[in-house]
């Protein structure tokens, strides 16, 4: 697709929380009408900050942030928020209005046919599963009629019939899409280009060329970065110990002495900044608690089906070591009898007597926002360590500082990881995960697949991620699709 004028600059932007916390620094990028943009960075670098910026949600510190006149910004974003919770179809996309057109009810069912969905415009938004919610968040974005369309990890949640029609759908897009999404499928199916942030310069770089392509770009360029500083450091070494050797001489051999100090100096001011590659998370491991009876019987079961529910004679049990995944499409009830089974709302599901469960939901509903994120990992501890809590969130990249902060406030990214660190400290029977790899960063995926591997409790898990769940050997299936 030809590629017009520029429709968006970052020029010099500059923002922070605040001394201790810089997000962007001098920043500068432009992209053109029309492109299809990935936007990449470690989790907390601060992606979601640059769409706040380009919504005009956070205004710049220093620099100015510039949209083509007339260019409307439109956001769907990874999480539905709470408040939207009771809304009817109809009162949630209202909301996308300044003043709801006569003719919203045709809007609303044009745009949920685009992203293949069919509801009744009197359903309540807490009714439709974590996949429905992530095309009603992207439908939210389509129905303003953006020239910039902003998407937050819109893969989330999304079964493989919803990633292929999203990935056509962005593909044959005519305006401008920027994308935050650890999906590197998706992204290479139809980016062309990619702004790269560092989570430790605070810069942005921008690359053109496909994911996968950008990503190993990347890559040669740190390591001809760290080629050429380690040359440089040995070349200074060396004039420093010429320096040492010329200095006690006297002389002639001290102004050489002098002239060699002036060239260390500028050798080392032309060090290369070296781009420092994402921080990985180590392996870890998440011991299981003791318990030889059955961990969780499945007698009978709820599910979904033509919008209607259904019980389900099932008579499954589960005992220490098994590992249960369940698929089915969107929709059919999945996260449903994920909470049903972690929440012992269903008289048909029972949970043996004094079972730990570590439950990974998919929104993080779990999570108390208002806790800081120590507090939070202190909860699930049966006898508080400061020491062993604080060795335990470091491996999960969760500083002293993020610690302090209140867990509302964390990235989505580090939420996902506060959530596995909580696991090491509960040390549960049970392990439930409903889509364990939304918002992770890819780099942490094998780590964790490795984790849930080796760990010799019971596992009950749900995810679309196919590379992730291979890494995995389950020994219970159940596809509600074919109940």
């Amino acid at each position: 697709m030809d590629h017009g004028n520029v429709i968006l600059r970052f020029g010099n932007v500059s923002y922070a929380y605040d001394e201790d916390h810089p997000i962007l620094d001098e920043v500068n990028f432009s992209v053109r009408e029309n492109a299809k943009i990935t936007l990449m960075g470690q989790n907390g670098a601060g992606k979601s900050s640059i769409f706040k910026l380009l919504t005009g949600v956070m205004k710049p510190q220093e620099g100015e942030v510039h949209i083509q006149k007339g260019a409307k910004v439109a956001i769907g974003l990874q999480v539905m928020q709470r408040d939207r919770m009771e809304d009817t179809i109809t009162e949630f996309f209202a909301r996308a209005f300044e003043e709801p057109p006569y003719n919203l009810d045709k809007l609303i069912k044009d745009v949920l046919e685009t992203v293949n969905l069919k509801t009744p415009l009197d359903k309540k938004i807490r009714e439709f599963s974590g996949g429905q919610q992530a095309r009603l968040l992207l439908a939210y974005a389509l129905i303003q009629n953006p020239d910039i369309l902003l998407l937050d990890e819109p893969t989330n949640n999304l079964d493989k019939d919803g990633i292929e029609h999203l990935t056509g759908f962005l593909m044959m897009y005519p305006k401008t899409v920027l994308v935050i999404s650890h999906d590197a499928d998706f992204l290479n199916a139809f980016t062309e280009g990619v702004l790269h942030l560092d989570v430790y310069t605070h810069k942005v770089d921008q690359y053109v060329g496909n994911y996968f392509n950008v990503v190993e770009e990347i890559a040669a360029r740190v390591e001809r970065d760290r080629m050429q500083n380690a040359r440089m450091l040995k070349e200074i070494q060396d004039r420093k110990d010429k320096i040492n050797f010329f200095a006690n001489k006297g002389g002639k051999m001290r102004k050489l002495a002098s002239k060699l100090r002036d060239q260390v100096e500028e050798a080392e001011e032309n060090k290369v900044d070296v781009k420092r590659d994402d921080k990985t998370i180590r392996s870890f491991t998440i011991e299981a608690q003791e318990y030889t009876e059955p961990v969780v019987i499945l007698n009978e079961i709820k599910i979904i089906r033509d919008g209607e529910p259904k019980r389900i004679e099932l008579g499954m049990s589960l005992r220490r070591r098994r590992k249960l995944l369940i698929s089915g499409p969107n929709g059919i009830g999945k996260s449903t009898l994920l909470r049903a089974i972690a929440d012992k709302t269903d008289e048909g599901i029972k949970i043996g007597e004094g079972v730990k469960i570590g439950y990974y939901r998919q929104d993080f509903s779990g999570l108390d926002f208002d806790q800081t994120a120590y507090q939070s990992l202190e909860s699930v501890m049966e006898i508080p360590d400061n020491e062993v809590l604080r060795a335990c969130a470091s491996e999960f990249l969760l500083t002293s500082d993020l610690l302090r902060n209140k867990v509302g406030s964390l990235s989505e990214g580090q939420k996902g990881l506060l959530c596995f660190a909580r696991f090491v400290l509960q040390k549960p029977a049970l392990l439930i995960l409903d889509e364990p790899t939304n918002h992770i960063n890819f780099r942490h995926l094998p780590i964790i697949a490795d984790a849930v591997q080796a760990y010799q409790g019971t596992v009950i898990m749900v995810s679309h991620a196919p590379e992730f769940v291979e890494k995995i050997e389950f020994n219970e299936f159940l596809d509600l699709g074919r109940l």
